[in-house]
């Protein structure tokens, strides 16, 4: 009796979607274990991922699934208390303070090498590729690359801070193409062995630390996919790091995810399994901690298909390769990255989150300055 209340419930909100419990169509769902209605309405998002984690159910199109969830504001219409407790956490704690800096690391980027190689590109770049005229997540990234410093004016003998280098991709390429010195920080041991062998002979130095650590002098800054792990209270603290260790002349450039609305924690499922203590930003946030301490010389919103296009890349990967990784991940593993995966690429293409590059001078760029697209 009471599970059909919850079917009944769970019913409406998939109506609203367009989406059939059974149904024919790519994005409708099939239930192997009915108490999924219970566990969905009574945790909320939550529930449902470990469910899917679990075998509970399935769907051929997950990236379908969740656009018409999420464009359909399902969220909205189910607010259990799991949901709330880290909302109120979240505004009373930070929960990205210093001690809790590598927490993210030990979590996500220290899963496995072996598994971000078989996923990403060739420079093992885990942020939006910039898919104007690419054909390919190669051509993405690249193109992405390319656009960061051309954007940031990089000049040959210039020394460069990345903040959040990750497997050193990014690094790599400034100092080989443009003739910069690097140097990169993360908070992953994994991601830093890797940096460093990559850009080995190279002018680029590689130091796991958080950023809040950061003293020196640069010409560039520049923070690619990072800024989601700094924290709402601690957006202040870093731009002002970052004026403290630019140039007068200098430019920084913010390369992160967006959402519409401003938030305080991400869901709790991603909390739980993919990024810990993490947070979407936006526009306002940023904005408004930055305000005093930069020049905004341009705010560029990539198109809603950057993101979709890349994680779709992503997953077309992991899957393609994983009878390579299936011994040392389980298929429980397995669904939680393919519901991460195709999860996210629906939160972009309802365009309830978006790419921005943000590029911010200390005292103003003088004179005439083209921004690249």
């Amino acid at each position: 009796m009471l599970n059909g209340l919850y079917k009944k419930q769970f019913e409406v909100i998939l109506d609203d979607a367009d989406i059939k419990i059974g149904g024919s169509r790519d994005w409708d769902i099939h239930v192997h274990r009915p108490e999924l209605y219970r566990r969905t309405i009574t945790h909320g998002n939550l529930g449902l991922g470990e469910a899917y984690m679990e075998g509970w159910w399935d769907c051929k199109r997950l990236d379908e699934f969740f656009y018409r969830i999420i464009a359909s504001r399902a969220e909205d219409k189910v607010s259990p208390p799991v949901m709330l407790l880290g909302k109120v956490i979240s505004k009373f704690y930070n929960m990205q303070r210093p001690s809790r800096a590598f927490t993210v690391a030990e979590k996500h980027y220290n899963i496995g090498n072996d598994l971000f190689k078989a996923m990403l590109d060739k420079r093992m770049l885990y942020s939006c590729g910039y898919w104007k005229e690419a054909q390919n997540l190669e051509d993405a990234q690249e193109k992405k690359l390319h656009l960061i410093f051309q954007k940031l004016q990089l000049k040959p003998g210039m020394k460069v801070l990345d903040i959040g280098c990750g497997w050193g991709g990014a690094a790599h390429f400034a100092a080989e193409n443009y003739g910069v010195s690097v140097h990169g920080v993360t908070v992953s041991t994994e991601q830093a062995a890797i940096a460093r062998e990559y850009c080995s002979g190279l002018p680029v130095t590689i130091e796991v630390k958080d950023y809040r650590e950061l003293q020196g002098s640069f010409d560039r800054i520049y923070s690619i996919g990072m800024f989601e792990h700094v924290g709402y209270k601690n957006y202040r603290d870093y731009f002002t790091i970052v004026r403290q260790c630019l140039k007068d002349d200098g430019l920084t450039l913010l390369h992160t995810i967006g959402g519409n609305k401003s938030s305080t924690s991400v869901e709790p499922w991603a909390d739980k399994y993919i990024f810990p203590n993490s947070n979407v930003p936006s526009a306002s946030q940023i904005a408004a901690t930055y305000e005093g301490l930069f020049t905004l010389e341009d705010w560029h919103v990539f198109t809603h298909d950057d993101y979709a296009r890349t994680l779709i890349a992503w997953y077309e990967n992991i899957e393609k390769k994983w009878s390579t990784l299936e011994t040392r991940y389980s298929e429980e593993f397995q669904r939680m990255w393919r519901y991460y995966l195709l999860s996210c690429t629906g939160g972009f293409r309802s365009r309830t989150n978006q790419l921005w590059q943000i590029l911010l001078s200390k005292n103003g760029v003088q004179g005439s300055y083209s921004i690249p697209r």
